[in-house]
């Protein structure tokens, strides 16, 4: 501003000292006596007198007028400078009820709430809504911003033109750059504050939807749990006290447990049975895989004593069972020389080895009840068909003690199988075999 005040005054001396080389004047300042009116001319000069007076008016109006647009132009720096600072403090406050953490107590956020509205209104407690309300204030603030750099980018200047023809005067650089700096610092806050926000509400969601999916999947068991245990209350006293009835010789009576076989490497069947069938009492179960349908097999056919079938290998079991009376009956197999072992009610009646040795028992077959498979799952011979009643079907992965077998045959201790367990759901039956209620322990007691 200093350089256009001297430019002018330059402007202004050159034309005098050229009006004054072309008519070969000069002027002479003398000292004013006191109570003289100011000038620079005095005597015969009136013309000239007369000009230096309208020249100095004219400099004397641009002094007052360029002091005039120098306190304005101040004025307008400090107001911007006030709208900046105001700026600035809404955005830190709309910054601090953004960055508000979850959990603070009632105190603390009716205070957050109070303060946020006297400055940029109430933020929305939904993180969409918030994300939209700093969205629309951004727009504000941008909108501002630029309705005030083009108010500034141009003042109006003195009138220095003779006709009265206001001239306009550009803000100086530095207020520009830093108005645009400031612009794009509050732009790019803002922005970094929505996308924030946006990843707090997407990561607020995927927590939501897990948390909502394990609770639907805990109350579903639960549910499927309350079902089933409903169905079998309704038809027994317990899931385990139950029997299997086929009581005809057919290809198309049979039971199938649902649960399929690890490979095993030993096993303990156990089972209570009830047979009169003659002759022989059919095949109270089969377990068939893939490529040997023998896998495992208990089986009395015709005039044959019982056997032990593993991998289509045989071995005959001293035991008798077809009196029609419940009997307890657990047969052990290790892979380890393929000794084996056989019980009826509680007492071990049999041993031998090299049945199947070394061989381990296959995975994911079918364990059919009452039929011997000639495929796996199908293709059953009704002269190998059990006749009578099963309950108890259980079985372990290992070898069970001589103990353990005895509990389980004089009632005093229940041990379900930890890879194939006697429970209702877990037993299917087809072609007219049924299920029925039993208390085992209480209807051997009768029967002895």
């Amino acid at each position: 501003m200093l350089v256009l005040v001297v430019g002018l005054l330059y402007l202004f001396s050159g034309r005098t000292v050229r009006s004054q080389d072309a008519t070969g004047s000069r002027f002479v300042c003398n000292a004013i006596p006191p109570g003289a009116e100011p000038g620079c001319g005095f005597g015969s000069t009136g013309n000239r007198v007369q000009s230096s007076s309208t020249v100095e008016d004219e400099l004397r109006n641009t002094i007052i007028h360029l002091r005039e647009t120098i306190l304005q132009q101040k004025e307008t720096i400090v107001s911007h400078q006030g709208t900046i600072k105001e700026l600035n403090s809404k955005l830190v406050r709309c910054e601090a009820a953004a960055e508000s953490p979850p959990g603070k107590s009632r105190g603390q956020g009716s205070r957050r709430k109070e303060y946020v509205k006297n400055t940029m209104g109430d933020l929305p407690r939904d993180p969409g809504d918030t994300i939209d309300q700093l969205g629309k204030t951004m727009q504000t603030l941008k909108g501002r911003l630029e309705n005030l750099e083009q108010q500034s980018v141009r003042l109006p200047s003195s009138n220095v033109s003779a006709g009265g023809v206001s001239a306009l005067t550009p803000l100086p650089p530095e207020l520009r750059e830093l108005l645009r700096q400031r612009l794009g610092g509050l732009e790019s806050q803002l922005l970094r504050k929505v996308d924030d926000l946006e990843q707090e509400k997407s990561q607020l969601y995927n927590e939501t939807a897990a948390h909502r999916q394990r609770t639907e999947s805990t109350l579903n068991s639960l549910l499927e749990r309350i079902t089933e245990l409903e169905k079998s209350n309704n038809a027994f006293k317990s899931p385990e006290d139950f029997k299997v009835s086929l009581s005809l010789r057919t290809n198309y009576l049979y039971g199938r447990i649902k649960k399929s076989l690890p490979e095993m490497y030993a096993f303990t069947v156990c089972m209570w049975l009830k047979s009169s069938a003659i002759p022989g009492i059919g095949t109270p179960f089969s377990y068939g895989v893939p490529g040997q349908a023998n896998e495992i097999v208990l089986i009395e056919w015709g005039n044959n004593p019982i056997e032990l079938l593993v991998n289509d290998k045989v071995a005959q079991l001293p035991l008798s069972v077809s009196d029609g009376r419940w009997h307890h009956i657990c047969i052990t197999w290790t892979t380890r020389d393929g000794f084996w072992e056989a019980y009826q009610d509680g007492e071990r009646l049999g041993t031998g080895d090299n049945l199947a040795p070394w061989h381990p028992i296959k995975p994911g077959g079918v364990i059919i009840l009452g039929q011997e498979q000639d495929i796996v799952g199908g293709r059953f011979d009704a002269t190998q068909a059990f006749v009578g009643e099963l309950s108890q079907f259980n079985m372990w992965d290992r070898v069970l003690r001589p103990v353990d077998i005895m509990g389980l045959a004089n009632c005093s201790a229940y041990m379900p199988g930890n890879v194939v367990p006697w429970i209702d759901a877990n037993v299917e039956v087809f072609g007219g075999a049924s299920k029925a209620a039993l208390e085992i322990c209480e209807d051997r007691a009768f029967d002895s």
